[in-house]
């Protein structure tokens, strides 16, 4: 009796101790920083960097997406011609992102949108690769394009459910299904119209994105408002992270986390203030480090309202840590009306990244790029 009473001693001592450190660190993640320490590159001013992809005076052009197909060349983006809602605009790049078309025929139905449209490349279970474009609010439509974007099948609901900024990001799973995620405050998801909390959700195809489970939420807090979802992987693939903007402006944004490829998900946390903005997009490096772009919301911020992004590694956001440098894109003149992004890799390293700003004085936004190496960034903050 007095060993296995030494032994529960020692085990309760051990769980209490365990439990202490899960305390200590869920207490260090809470306690985040309202700003950052890292340093800043600052690319704004470099207009060789940059190439204008429409702009109509008078006229607010925003919210573009963009998908860059396997040949590494073609570039297509798509965006609305209003703030958020209107026609839906096409062009093509044959040249990575260096020069555009102009605006291509689309269907009719893409005159009669009401949100930002999203864009995204998927593979059926046999092969058949599909272009696939959302149009959210209630219900969420889809335009199907099986031949890279030369048509397109009109807007159609996916089912009776609708969302806001859908589908914010699209994760291929391991098993070759495809998880779409986006976000509802209550008025859009059965259409009620009555606002209610925020919460984010997941949709699931198991057929290349022709058709689209009933969503089931990944993600709600208490007090955040959190919305927005952008996803990345772990560099050995076991976890997904999606990042989520805090719309309530009082905390940072957060992140959380699922290691069964979408199942189930850690409760969200919240995030260093050098990764809290609006609407985060991920690409990897070559060389394996992340490049994140988002609208700079950070609470103090010396880039408040611009186009910027933010370069580390995934274990920096698995760890709550701030990240090796931010980089401020562009530099945006009115408030904090920019930078819904799409960005793509190219094969040689060169970021492509694409969004909408008020990019000069006194003008209506437009969709612009830039692009870069990490390494010529490394460079700017060696100097």
């Amino acid at each position: 009796m007095a060993v296995r009473h030494a032994i529960l001693v020692k085990m309760t001592r051990f769980a209490i101790r365990a439990i202490s450190l899960s305390v200590i660190a869920i207490s260090a993640f809470a306690q985040q920083p309202r700003g950052y320490t890292i340093p800043i590159a600052d690319i704004s001013t470099e207009t060789k960097r940059q190439t204008i992809i429409d702009r109509e005076p008078g006229q607010y052009i925003g919210h573009p997406t963009t998908v860059l197909l396997e040949d590494g060349r073609t570039m297509i983006v798509v965006y609305p011609k209003g703030h958020g809602k209107g026609a839906i605009q096409m062009r093509r790049s044959r040249d990575a992102g260096r020069t555009w078309s102009d605006r291509l025929p689309v269907p009719e139905s893409w005159a009669t949108s009401l949100e930002t449209p999203t864009i995204h490349r998927v593979i059926d279970p046999k092969g058949v690769k599909r272009l696939i474009l959302f149009s959210g609010l209630y219900p969420i439509r889809m335009s199907v394009s099986e031949d890279d974007g030369a048509s397109w099948s009109p807007l159609a609901k996916i089912g009776d459910f609708g969302g806001i900024v859908a589908m914010s990001d699209l994760v291929r799973l391991k098993d070759g299904r495809y998880m779409a995620l986006f976000h509802d405050d209550g008025r859009f998801l059965r259409g009620s119209n009555q606002k209610g909390p925020f919460e984010v959700y997941k949709s699931i195809s198991s057929d290349g994105g022709l058709t689209w489970s009933e969503p089931t939420i990944i993600a709600k807090h208490a007090s955040a408002h959190l919305c927005e979802p952008g996803a990345v992987r772990s560099p050995d693939g076991r976890q997904i992270a999606v990042l989520l903007r805090e719309n309530s402006r009082k905390q940072n944004s957060f992140v959380i986390f699922s290691n069964d490829e979408g199942a189930t998900w850690s409760d969200p946390r919240e995030l260093p203030g050098a990764l809290t903005g609006d609407r985060h997009v991920a690409r990897y490096a070559p060389d394996g480090r992340l490049f994140i772009t988002f609208r700079d919301t950070t609470l103090e911020s010396k880039t408040r309202g611009d186009w910027v992004g933010w370069v580390g590694r995934y274990d920096d956001i698995a760890q709550g840590r701030e990240g090796q440098y931010r980089v401020r894109i562009m530099r945006n003149y009115k408030g904090a009306d920019c930078c819904y992004a799409g960005v793509e890799v190219l094969r040689n390293g060169t970021f492509v990244t694409t969004t909408y700003g008020h990019w000069t004085q006194g003008e209506q936004p437009y969709v612009a790029s830039v692009r870069f190496r990490l390494k010529e960034l490394d460079a700017r903050l060696q100097r």
